[in-house]
């Protein structure tokens, strides 16, 4: 072979082996049952805002005697397993035989909210044989609000599989993405307070620090604008006592002044009586 071939099949092979694990990192997820079209804006914001938890993975064991002790594991919006391509988001692991039971896959996805919690289902999981006639298992899983906490609490409340029909595995765990966005308890007034509160400080501590720093002002004058200011106190003194002012302006003292002219209008017989006589 000569090298410009073997150049060629190396390259070949880098690439089919990029492509592949391309594909292997990119994981499905969840797939609301019916046509792609038919999912509604609030199935998509519901599993947009389970995305915080598709990273995760949560694991309960159960132990009821020495025949039934099994493993759950979940995950949210993701596959358990990846490799195996059985789009399991809820598989169940016997921990004596090691056999593995997918209880709901992602690929068959019904999702509900209320007020503070989500409710995913998985169905489509394997048949369950002798119980429920033999229909396809399915996993429900209620995630209920708890704010602080992005999720905890993963456990198994109980597996209905004593009727004919509709039988499923029920699930519980806590989330803040369950929980309803938080009003603000600020009115627009206290807002616009805080803003122009704001403002205020920045425009006092820049301005300072600018009249200081750069200008080198001393004393009163690191006051921003100080002669604006002070011209502005000045007129605002003159406009209350213009309006604020009860008596007018040419009305005569209350009081007798000890000035010059005041005491000119003194009579000249008032120190007559201290004379002797």
């Amino acid at each position: 072979m000569s090298p410009s071939c073997h150049t060629s099949a190396l390259l070949l092979v880098f690439v089919a082996l990029a492509v592949a694990g391309a594909e292997q990192s990119e994981e499905r997820s969840c797939d609301v049952v019916g046509d792609e079209s038919s999912e509604s804006q609030m199935e998509r914001a519901l599993l947009k805002k389970l995305e915080p938890l598709s990273h995760m993975r949560f694991n309960v064991t159960v132990e009821k005697g020495k025949t039934e002790n099994y493993i759950y594991h979940f995950r949210v919006c993701r596959e358990v397993n990846s490799t195996s391509h059985d789009f399991g988001g809820l598989v169940q692991t016997d921990k004596h035989s090691g056999k593995t039971t997918v209880i709901g896959r992602i690929n068959e996805t019904q999702v509900f909210n209320g007020s503070d919690w989500i409710m995913l289902i998985y169905k489509g999981g394997d048949s369950y044989g002798r119980h429920c006639s033999g229909e396809k298992r399915r996993a429900v899983i209620m995630i209920s609000c708890k704010r602080g906490v992005t999720a905890s609490s993963f456990s198994i409340i109980s597996e209905e599989r004593e009727k004919e029909q509709e039988c499923f595995y029920l699930f519980e765990m806590d989330s803040s993405v369950a929980c309803p966005a938080e009003n603000s308890h600020l009115s627009v007034g206290s807002i616009l307070l805080i803003t122009f509160v704001s403002l205020i400080a920045v425009y006092i501590v820049g301005g300072f620090l600018y009249q200081r720093l750069v200008v080198g002002a001393k004393g009163m004058e690191q006051i921003p604008h100080f002669a604006f200011w002070q011209d502005l106190g000045n007129l605002v003194a003159d406009g209350c006592d213009f309006v604020c002012r009860s008596k007018p302006r040419n009305a005569p003292a209350a009081y007798r002044g000890v000035g010059d002219d005041q005491l000119g209008e003194e009579s000249e017989e008032r120190d007559d009586h201290l004379l002797p006589m």
